[in-house]
Parts: C-alpha cells; structure tokens; sequence
C-alpha cells in the first residue's frame, strides 16, 4: 500500500519527514499492525525518535514526544535508518506529493491543511499529538479516524471521496462500471 499526504502548510524538511511518520503511524495503528519497522532516509528523525540524539528545537521535540505517544501503542516499533538511493519508492512519493503532480490510482493520497501536533511559540506543545489514536479507555464519537468515510453517494458536484468505491465493495460488495477502476478496487 502506497500512501502520500500533501502539506498544505509551511513546514521544513524535517517537519515534513515528522509529518509523515505521524501519519504513517495513525495509518498503522487503524490498521491494527502491532510490529512496524519503520524505514527512513533522515539520519536526523531516525536518531531523534530512537533517542540517539536529543531534540534542541522546541518543534520537533514537540513531534518527537508525538511520536512516544503513539509508540505505545505498537507491540514492537523500531526505525531504522537507510540510504536515499535505496529508499527510492519513498522519494517518489514525496516528490509526487510536493509537486501536486497528478497521483496515480494505485496510491492513496492525504491532504493536511495545518500540522499534526498543537504547537506554542512560548516552547513547548500543548499536547503531543494533534489527533492521537483514542485509547481503549477513553474514546470519544467526535474523534475522527483517519479512514472513517461517509457512506453518502457523493453528489455530481462533488469530487468523490477516493475510499468510496471501496466501502461500496465492502459494503455492497458492487464494483465500479469503468473496467480498469473495478480492478484496481478489486
């Protein structure tokens, strides 16, 4: 599964590389995987997450305590870095989404209007992560996950939500009337 997500904020390098282990972290834990290694070219992430290397600026120690707070919910979560040449799906996708090139069927793409995390200037975050993972003991109806879909048929005007046909398989178990879009969702 190949998954994107477009900034639509200003953000660093660095705050991209967090942005998508966050997200890619929500994705995982949704999904229910308990073992992830999580492999990546930022030497700099990769050392700050694994606690090799302390965190100075007060916005990635923000996304680093983001990240603790979501590795608990992993039976087994390990980084580990690998070199830029080997590691060349990724920077497809990265430069894909960066560009806002057109995004193929086969990949699913995110957009995120403002940062993972709540951040305050005065040094420090108001809360590790933005739109954690509920807990068993504590979740709450308003909290959205991150697949959650709307069952509504989307209207003409509307671009249609690209999980869609997919619900419909599950639910309805009918595929699209375009031949190359049933087997993608098939």
């Amino acid at each position: 599964m190949q998954y994107a997500i477009r900034l639509h904020f200003p953000a660093s390098n660095n705050i991209a590389e967090y942005e998508s282990l966050v997200n890619g972290l929500h994705i995982a834990i949704e999904l229910g995987i308990k073992r992830l290694d999580v492999r990546g070219d930022s030497r700099l992430i990769i050392d700050q997450v694994m606690k090799e290397l302390s965190c100075h600026d007060p916005k990635m120690d923000a996304y680093c305590k983001a990240i603790r707070h979501l590795e608990v919910k992993f039976d087994g979560l390990e980084l580990n870095h690998v070199f830029r040449k080997y590691n060349e799906a990724a920077d497809a996708l990265a430069k894909m989404a960066s560009e806002r090139a057109t995004v193929p069927l086969d990949i699913f793409v995110g957009d995120l209007y403002k940062p993972s995390i709540d951040y305050k200037e005065d040094g420090g975050s108001d809360h590790p992560a933005a739109n954690p993972a509920p807990s068993s003991e504590a979740t709450t109806a308003s909290e959205p996950e991150a697949m959650d879909i709307e069952p509504e048929v989307p209207t003409p005007d509307d671009l249609p939500d690209w999980r869609y046909p997919f619900l419909q398989r599950l639910i309805d178990d009918t595929l699209p009337s375009d031949q190359a879009e049933a087997r993608r969702v098939a």
